[in-house]
């Protein structure tokens, strides 16, 4: 969530003209995050975010807005689209497609603690349920194609001890046999940024921009990744076994599931390790922009290439 495009105010009033949220009251730029230009945005009637979509297309939006709508409407804790008074979800602000979403109570945790993370594995299953009913169709736009046309891009630019494990990790990953696992829609950026708690209750999962249909297990390992590794690349497994037996709970995990764990994790680990790559190595103008350090992906790719940890660790959850 970083700031690509200046909106001035003229052009806000504009825009939320075509909603019935009553008059701008004030807005300000969200830093945070690093695809899409937000704004917190107050009018007479509630607080909000907008989103300027820098890279998704006006044809493209339908799909995540439907699904953050759909997902609402089932009682998962999701960021809620705004219909305009045509009944859309999305119009243009500035040239860019943009939305407006109902802006959440809570804020996302640093350091989570085992409620929290149990809590957590306790909505990702409901929400994996509850996208069972959604009828959009959506393939992963950072998947091993997008991978490997990410390496040729960053080829150049890479030492050649990083550019020989990204090609052995993608060796790796093409070969592995995934057809029997789980699919449906999943969020793919479950990163603890993109989760808001009031005290131990999750308050709101946000930003879907990657939501598509794949494995179920690709969510787990994201958060896994993120939510259960220290600042110093420590495995958390207390943090771990409550998140993954809370979700266990509500959707056991299959034989094949417990089999393709450790390519997975390794594969989330390579995914955002090579976004972030990307992202710092070709960073994009912007007036208030943020990119994350790739090395601690890179860190994490290598631990689990050494040994990883269970999907459903034994002992008391």
């Amino acid at each position: 969530m970083s700031v690509y495009t200046r909106v001035q105010a003229a052009d806000l009033e504009d825009f939320l003209a075509g909603y019935s949220v009553g008059e701008l009251e004030g807005f300000e730029g969200i830093s945070a995050g690093i695809t899409n230009t937000n704004y917190f945005v107050d009018t007479g009637s509630g607080r909000w975010v907008l989103t300027l979509f820098e890279k998704l297309s006006d044809a493209e939006l339908p799909f995540y807005l439907d699904l953050m709508d759909h997902l609402a409407g089932q009682g998962v804790p999701s960021a809620h689209p705004v219909a305009r008074r045509d009944g859309r979800f999305h119009a243009r602000l500035n040239g860019k497609p943009a939305a407006l979403v109902h802006r959440l109570r809570g804020a996302s945790v640093d350091a989570p603690d085992a409620r929290q993370c149990a809590a957590m594995g306790a909505v990702v299953a409901e929400m994996h349920k509850a996208a069972d009913s959604f009828g959009g169709q959506n393939a992963n736009v950072r998947g091993l194609d997008w991978m490997q046309r990410t390496r040729r891009e960053l080829a150049e630019r890479l030492d050649a001890e990083d550019l020989a494990l990204l090609d052995d990790e993608l060796a790796f990953q093409q070969a592995a046999a995934r057809q029997n696992l789980p699919r449906g829609v999943i969020h793919a950026d479950l990163f603890r940024d993109n989760v808001l708690f009031e005290g131990h209750h999750v308050s709101g999962l946000i930003d879907f921009y990657y939501a598509c249909q794949d494995i179920l297990l690709f969510d787990l390992a994201v958060i896994c990744n993120d939510w259960c590794i220290d600042d110093q690349g420590r495995f958390d497994p207390a943090a771990w076994q409550a998140l993954s037996a809370a979700y266990a709970r509500r959707r056991p995990y299959s034989a094949d599931e417990h089999d393709a764990w450790p390519g997975v994790l390794r594969l989330a680990a390579l995914r955002f390790w090579l976004s972030r790559l990307q992202d710092w190595l070709f960073p994009r103008d912007g007036d208030d922009t943020h990119q994350k350090d790739p090395a601690p992906l890179k860190e994490i790719l290598l631990a689990h290439r050494e040994r990883t940890p269970a999907l459903l660790p034994t002992g008391p959850a």
